[in-house]
């Protein structure tokens, strides 16, 4: 009896589909991910299989876009496939799936470091699964995030020179363009900052481990740092930690009512919006347990805008990679108070939802790819406006 699946294609269309393999060692699971994702204009799987090895031997044959991995599985796990499978396809987008447990949180985040794009909670149980809308709604929204942004690579786009500013006196915005995305740039407001806020979702630990340069980090000890990742409870305490280890800075989720101190870095943890209250040196964390913002819990938006309240003109925000459009509008009340606003540019993000649409907001002082975003944060930081 066959333990591996190979569906016949859709009929062809104008619009290319989004194809995508399953690998999950309960049939139930691969069953219901199949009809979801089917069930979705765009999208197609291609190929279902019940552990690695399989996924592994169909992997260029198949060739799909997207490979949802479940890390749990008899023969060969998750993990174990993962590097043959990014070997055989490196272009290919691996989002890893298992049940929330400290144990897979930690392996989940290995799985980042080791090429994997995302990763999504499984609830526990087939039933939980099955009546969960929110995971229904989650994996759907990271295959087409995913699989649009490797779509659009594919297409191998010329990415136009992105203008900045001649002058940081210019007051007329400046055009500039990424991938055919337009946009303005605002000229940097020459106001030291005394606070970091970061924000992003989808491909951020990696980013954020380039991002983190000594010369960043060096930086960063002069102010407190404030970041928003798209991430459950167990995941932001490792996020923090890994982070920490990194950068050598006191690093930790943030604690209500806990006040802000220069050189240490604050995670908003997961299931909890974290805001700001009070100013300057009295700047303190506040947790809140309200409703998702933007599907999200915890969001960026609300830091973004707590941290301008706060701070006003002395906000340097940046937003890396990641799906949705989570902390556009905080990133505009943020410039609109006066501080500084920079993006990730979509060439070197993983999917350029957050940081292109605040890049369409015309807020920004600067799109940058990761490595030029570092540096030019650290020159902000340090009161180097040119």
């Amino acid at each position: 009896m066959s333990i591996s699946t190979h569906l016949a294609p859709s009929p062809a269309t104008d619009q290319q589909n989004i194809k995508v393999m399953l690998v999950d060692d309960s049939v139930v699971i691969r069953g219901l991910l199949s009809r979801w994702l089917s069930e979705e204009d765009g999208i197609e799987v291609i190929a279902s299989h019940r552990n690695g090895e399989y996924a592994v031997k169909d992997i260029v044959k198949a060739d799909p876009d997207i490979v949802v991995l479940d890390i749990e599985m008899p023969v060969m796990d998750g993990m174990t496939a993962l590097p043959q499978l990014l070997k055989l396809k490196p272009s290919v987008s691996v989002i890893m799936a298992s049940t929330l447990t400290g144990r897979n949180a930690k392996i989940s985040m290995e799985a980042l470091a080791l090429g994997a794009k995302d990763y999504i909670p499984k609830p526990s149980g087939n039933h939980g699964v099955t009546t969960s809308v929110e995971f229904r709604r989650e994996l759907i929204a990271k295959v087409r995030a995913l699989g649009d942004s490797g779509l659009r690579r594919a297409k191998t786009i010329a990415r136009p020179t992105i203008a900045q500013p001649a002058s940081p006196a210019t007051e007329a915005p400046v055009a500039a363009a990424t991938a055919g995305a337009e946009f303005s740039l605002r000229p940097v407001q020459r106001v030291r900052p005394q606070i970091l806020a970061i924000g992003c979702s989808t491909g951020g630990p990696t980013a954020l481990r380039e991002f983190m340069t000594p010369e960043l980090i060096s930086a960063m000890r002069h102010v407190p740092i404030v970041l928003t990742q798209h991430m459950p409870a167990t995941f932001t305490a490792i996020l923090a930690e890994q982070l920490g280890a990194q950068t050598g800075l006191q690093s930790g989720e943030g604690i209500d009512g806990e006040t802000l101190k220069p050189g240490h870095l604050y995670v908003a943890p997961g299931a909890k919006h974290m805001l700001l209250a009070g100013s300057g040196a009295d700047t303190r964390i506040v947790l809140d347990d309200g409703p998702m913002v933007n599907f999200c819990k915890p969001a960026v938006d609300p830091l973004f805008s707590a941290v301008s309240k706060s701070f006003g003109t002395k906000v340097l925000a940046v937003i890396l990679t990641g799906m949705g459009d989570d902390g556009a509008r905080g990133a505009e009340i943020v410039a609109n108070n006066g501080g500084n606003v920079l993006v990730q540019d979509e060439e070197t993000s993983v999917v350029w939802g957050m940081p292109g649409a605040t890049a369409r907001r015309n807020i920004c002082a600067a799109v940058l790819p990761l490595n030029e975003l570092s540096k030019r944060t650290a020159s902000i930081l340090g009161g180097n406006f040119g």
